[in-house]
């Protein structure tokens, strides 16, 4: 084979064993076991910036490390070395003739005689300098990240905190609670509730969640609870509120929501609370004598979708031991296993036992499920919890 100009390749190819160890991509050293160097290749050389006779026989490879690769090329890579024979990959700093460091990854190996006897150590020498930069450049790149990651967390943190009560008003006679699982701490979710006072004896709750998640969603989830508490105040009718939140996601926000509002009004013997459904997972009612079911109100259709969606309704008597609990889908969707949903019935199932049950064991133990499924939960859950206490119990409110 020639090239182009005619000068046959194999030509190109004859250099001597001596020239491709002195001009090697790489740095090679010679060794004797108390590591005084033998001999040292020009690449070497050149990056330490020294001559041949400045370092053979009157300087020890130790020597043109830094003090601390020194010492642990004393300490840990020489005594390896002469157990095993061998040692690749250990990275250290080599102190140049001018003083700065240069980042090296080291291969050495032992160099046996006819008998079985060590007489040299050769290492391998390459610059990591490259390596290093590009590592420190991953590391600044990680940490930007990072930092970024952090506030956009806090921001979301902070945006959430916005949309949800710092607290819940007492409501005589009847214990309160509530919780709020976030599936990622980078977006904000469109779960919301709430709980607050109307008349004397009346108080108003909402729980439901907009479709979506992040900013854009957080702008018409407050909408969506302002707009709940003004038409509250306005309108004793819940099918009334529903309508009149309608209304206003139609004209002003193409966003759709699932939400159930309601009023409670405490009784001599327990509570009454009249639910209005838009759409909403059904919410779960715990009996204190030990049945429970779904409240299902069939036939209530998305809030913001239709002009004129028609919304349905339901009266509970909650009495002594009597819990009742709202939650967002978060809970009832989450993978369970594979392609397995956890689902409304399986929440049944396992809450459905807990009679007598207070919205504080529940909230509690609806949340222990939601860490349970783990990555399992693909969305934000929002749950508002609403008992009477069992008689005698003394309690009024919890959490």
């Amino acid at each position: 084979m020639t090239c182009p100009d005619g000068v046959a390749f194999a030509g190109l190819l004859e250099d001597s064993a001596e020239d491709l160890y002195d001009n090697a991509p790489c740095g090679y050293v010679s060794t004797l076991l108390d590591g005084t160097i033998a001999k040292i290749n020009a690449t070497l050389l050149a990056w330490l910036g020294y001559e041949s006779a400045d370092v053979v026989d009157r300087r020890r490879f130790p020597d043109l490390l830094t003090a601390g690769g020194r010492m642990y090329y004393e300490t840990h890579f020489a005594p390896l070395l002469h157990m095993q024979g061998e040692l690749g990959g250990v990275a250290l700093e080599m102190k140049t003739a001018s003083g700065t460091r240069l980042p090296v990854l080291l291969t050495s190996t032992v160099k046996a005689g006819p008998g079985g006897e060590a007489q040299l150590i050769r290492t391998t020498v390459f610059d990591a300098g490259d390596r290093r930069a590009y590592e420190e450049e991953l590391l600044r790149a990680r940490q930007q990240a990072e930092r970024e990651r952090d506030r956009a967390q806090q921001l979301a943190r902070t945006l959430q905190q916005t949309l949800l009560p710092p607290a819940l008003p007492e409501v005589p006679g009847v214990q309160v609670d509530a919780g709020y699982h976030p599936a990622s701490l980078d977006q904000v979710g469109g779960d919301f509730y709430d709980l607050f006072p109307l008349t004397g004896d009346t108080w108003g709750f909402f729980l439901g969640d907009v479709s979506g998640k992040g900013v854009d969603a957080a702008v018409v989830t407050s909408l969506v609870r302002y707009t709940l508490r003004a038409a509250a105040v306005h309108e004793a009718d819940p099918v009334s509120v529903l309508k009149h939140l309608n209304t206003v996601l139609n004209y002003t926000n193409p966003r759709l929501c699932t939400v159930i509002y309601g009023r409670i009004q405490p009784t001599d013997d327990g509570a009454v609370v009249t639910l209005a459904n838009g759409g909403h997972t059904p919410p779960l009612l715990i009996r204190g004598d030990g049945t429970s079911e779904l409240v299902r109100m069939p036939g209530g259709q998305l809030v913001g979708v239709l002009p004129n969606a028609r919304f349905t309704t339901a009266e509970v008597r909650l009495g002594p031991g009597d819990t009742l609990l709202l939650y967002t889908d978060g809970l009832t969707e989450a993978r369970i296993e594979g392609d397995t949903r956890y689902s409304e019935e399986a929440l049944l199932d396992d809450l459905g036992g807990m009679a007598p049950a207070t919205a504080s064991t529940v909230i509690a133990a609806a949340t222990r499920l939601l860490t349970e499924f783990g990555d399992g939960v693909e969305d934000d859950t929002a749950l508002l919890a609403l008992s009477v206490p069992a008689s005698g119990s003394g309690a009024d409110r919890a959490g």
